[in-house]
């Protein structure tokens, strides 16, 4: 089974290869996407750039053209859409290899000051798992960054393995549930002060026909136990609450710092299958380090402070916006009304030209049990995982990691961008 899964994994990583270096051609005939921090037309940054290496510049050698003339893109900012189509290869613990379509584009909505990049990216997804996903999540700043904008919208016909509530619940316990789910997340923040910033948003999350497979006659499950119901709606009002220093939230530079703060409010008058809220707490702080090396460290928990969201609703494992808590562990393995992660990573180089790095990660999460919602134990993961530079200008990297955690729970995540 081992031999297997590197096996699984290395092929993994040669089909993503492929494709990326196919798309590289394409992307000769973009403007190239860059951040604040950095500006290839300057003489200083140009050296550096030349110095680097990423995918594209490997495909272009391969192809037997300069990689430096893609600094001629990036010499002029510019407000237009830049647009890109590319076909995903991805691998999860939660659904296994996933193929697809994603799209995507950045603009800047004004030249004037520094403007952060606005962006979105929609997909369409098939699992090996037979899910189907079809997420659309958007950001929009506006000249001087005075407003943000955000946007998550997705349908997913998902089976999902589950063990129920608690930090207790081993592989027996698992069964699968069947939904389909409607997600409408939508949020508006203005500045208030230089990093800081306050909106509100309006959450909906729509579940229906909900089924429970592989259940032996007579067991009765913690979904049931908590109340089984074969659809359940939950629409709500957020407060957001935002600090966030980063340039680059692709792959943030050491010394900058995110905190968000989200208070949701579910209402039976807006439509809501039970009256519930809860806090969403979301802190990263990351270090800087000699050798461009980065110390992160990551804060995240969803805590329940009164009634009862429907199950497929709880938080849990790896049920964060881009489903990455809580490494080592598929999505749902631990769930209930509250949940807290923390997680460090040491990210660090590998060759002098920045095409490698590798990251070397541990956490600690734990929810609250079904009789007592309490915290009762702790579920802790460990890994290391390799970085392989998509993109030198954007600092985009492909983000391969496995970790491993307790009760037979380990397993490979892909991502292109860091995790937090």
């Amino acid at each position: 089974m081992r031999n297997k899964s590197i096996f699984i994994y290395s092929f993994w990583i040669f089909l993503s290869l492929v494709f990326c270096c196919n798309l590289s051609v394409l992307a000769q005939n973009s403007t190239t996407t860059y951040t604040d921090s950095v500006d290839p037309s300057s003489a200083k940054d140009a050296i550096s750039y030349k110095k680097q290496r990423d995918i594209i510049d490997i495909a272009l050698l391969l192809l037997h053209k300069d990689p430096n003339k893609r600094l001629d893109s990036t010499q002029t900012k510019s407000m237009k859409i830049r647009l890109s189509i590319s076909p995903i290869i991805e691998y999860t613990i939660s659904t296994g290899f996933t193929a697809g379509l994603a799209a995507g584009g950045a603009f800047v909505t004004s030249l004037k000051g520094n403007t952060n990049i606005s962006s979105f990216l929609g997909a369409i997804k098939y699992t090996e798992k037979k899910q189907f996903l079809l997420p659309v999540q958007s950001i929009l700043w506006t000249p001087g960054n005075k407003y943000n904008f955000g946007g998550d919208w997705r349908y997913l016909n998902y089976p999902q393995d589950t063990y129920g509530l608690g930090g207790f619940k081993t592989t027996a316990d698992r069964n699968i549930i069947t939904y389909k789910y409607i997600r409408f997340y939508e949020f508006a923040l203005k500045k208030v002060w230089k990093d800081f910033y306050i909106g509100l948003g309006y959450q909906l999350d729509y579940h229906w026909t909900i089924s429970e497979l592989d259940v032996l006659p007579g067991r009765i499950t913690d979904f049931q136990l908590y109340g089984f119901h074969p659809s359940s709606f939950s629409s709500g009002i957020a407060l957001d609450i935002l600090y966030d220093s980063r340039v680059n939230s692709i792959n943030p530079e050491g010394g900058s710092f995110f905190a968000n703060f989200k208070f949701l409010q579910n209402s039976r008058r807006l439509g809501s299958s039970s009256k519930w809220n809860s806090v969403l707490i979301d802190v990263r702080k990351y270090l800087a380090l000699p050798h461009k090396n980065v110390l992160a460290f990551w804060l995240y928990s969803v805590l329940t402070l009164n009634g009862t969201p429907p199950y497929l609703d709880l938080p849990g494992t790896g049920n964060d916006s881009y489903n990455n808590a809580g490494r080592g562990y598929m999505q749902g393995r631990f769930i209930g009304k509250k949940y807290i992660d923390l997680e460090t990573e040491f990210r660090f180089g590998i060759t002098k030209n920045g095409l490698l790095g590798g990251v070397i990660f541990c956490s600690a999460g734990s929810v609250s049990e079904l009789n007592t919602n309490k915290f009762e134990t702790i579920f802790p993961s460990v890994g290391a995982g390799l970085r392989i530079k998509f993109n030198k200008f954007s600092k985009t990297n492909v983000c391969l990691d496995y970790g491993i955690g307790i009760k037979g729970s380990r397993g490979f995540t892909g991502n292109l961008g860091e995790v937090f």
